[in-house]
């Protein structure tokens, strides 16, 4: 069994709901507020996790108390950290606001986040061993993302970038990857192409794949989402569920196609399980309290 390691950011979440997102200059009163882990990495390695795989996890955080509750809550998770880093900047936060239609709005203080350097990440990267898969988003500094990416894909690992929040990345590092796993907007940011459906989707992989992307997963929100590979296009379905809270759904779906690719299933098989996952995830609210069990999506 091949492992995962996750390298990227951890944050604590602070959402509101309420009946629609404020206008600029709006105050919106009513709806429910709480605070829970969250950080596209850390949600992504507790995906991994609960999906009952194991996980390494490389981040930085601060010397604090979310710092403190963050480290204990992925012990309790059974993630190893014993790559975190803790840095005197504050851990950090994000602000979440969820509406009745479960759209959400967030803005993040990236706080330690933007300190995880390659030297930081190194000790991750060392015990790397040939088909291992190493999994990235772009929380953290870009520089680090990529010299990641290069150190991993040298070593034999099976590199999958998650380019969220959406932000350009070089061509030689999209040239050292596996898989790369935008959406809609991500996909548009770094080729230039709209895409809107089916078509457009193919057209935006076979731009990556010209910059040396060996696969193409590109997610199509509730329309589920097509991987591009040799040429060749799949519509992976979504399931049909009552969304409650979208802010995790990538994370999840990035996390627990990792562990099923980590297990040996097929690319397809891991993405109809990671499509089950994420299905679960919207149904309820938040972004780490929001990630099912195996079991669940096991039963789905």
């Amino acid at each position: 069994m091949k492992k995962v390691i996750v390298i990227g950011s951890s944050n604590t979440d602070m959402v509101v709901c309420s009946e629609h997102l404020p206008k600029p200059g709006e105050t919106v009163l009513g709806g429910d507020f709480m605070m829970a882990g969250g950080g596209k990495g850390a949600n992504q390695a507790v995906a991994v996790a609960k999906m009952g795989h194991p996980v390494i996890f490389s981040a930085a955080l601060g010397k604090d108390i979310f710092g403190d509750e963050a480290v204990a809550r992925y012990k309790d998770y059974g993630i190893d950290t014993t790559f975190i880093v803790r840095k005197d900047t504050p851990s950090g936060v994000a602000l979440i606001l969820v509406d009745s239609k479960a759209q959400n709005s967030i803005s993040v203080a990236l706080g330690a986040n933007n300190e995880l350097s390659l030297e930081d990440v190194m000790p991750a990267l060392d015990v790397i061993e040939e088909g291992d898969i190493v999994l990235l988003q772009l929380e953290i500094p870009i520089a680090t993302v990529e010299a990641a990416i290069a150190v991993a894909a040298e070593r034999g690992a099976r590199v999958i970038l998650n380019p969220a929040p959406a932000a350009k990345v070089s061509t030689e590092a999209l040239s050292k990857l596996y898989l790369i796993t935008p959406n809609q907007t991500e996909a548009e940011l770094l080729t230039g192409i709209e895409v809107t459906d089916e078509a457009s989707a193919i057209k935006a992989s076979e731009a990556l794949c010209a910059l040396g992307v060996k696969k193409v997963v590109i997610t199509l929100g509730s329309d589920g989402a097509m991987l591009y590979e040799d040429g060749n296009s799949t519509i992976i379905p979504a399931h049909k569920v009552n969304a409650v809270d979208t802010t995790a759904a990538g994370d999840v779906y990035n996390g627990a196609m990792c562990a099923a690719l980590a297990e040996g299933l097929s690319l397809v098989e891991a993405l109809q399980f990671a499509t089950k996952a994420s299905a679960i995830s919207v149904s309820r609210a938040g972004a780490q309290p929001s990630i099912p069990s195996r079991e669940e999506v096991d039963n789905f």
